[in-house]
């Protein structure tokens, strides 16, 4: 793995990223990939990363990440509108 890193970082070097540019495409590829592997959930990622909740969530605010993205799109509908459902449901 670090042959592949080393390879990395020196292509970017070559291609002339600043540094501060490259760690935060570093940053955001590591945190991004937490994300996707527990599905945008803050607080199984982070410890994974090392971090507190809080902190991962200023983390993805200075990278602008876009949480929702790692997000299943099919949620369980809160609580309320089930029961506003069922409700329904039962009128007819």
């Amino acid at each position: 793995m670090t042959d592949e890193l080393d390879s990395l970082v020196k292509q970017m070097y070559q291609r002339g990223i600043l540094y501060r540019e490259a760690v935060s495409e570093f940053q955001k590829v590591f945190v991004a990939s937490a994300l996707h592997e527990y599905r945008g959930n803050l607080s199984h990622a982070a410890p994974k990363l090392g971090m507190h909740r809080n902190t991962l969530t200023r983390v993805i605010a200075q990278l602008g990440l876009d949480v929702s993205a790692f997000r299943s799109p099919r949620r369980r509908p809160p609580a309320s509108v089930t029961a506003a459902e069922r409700k329904t449901n039962a009128r007819r």
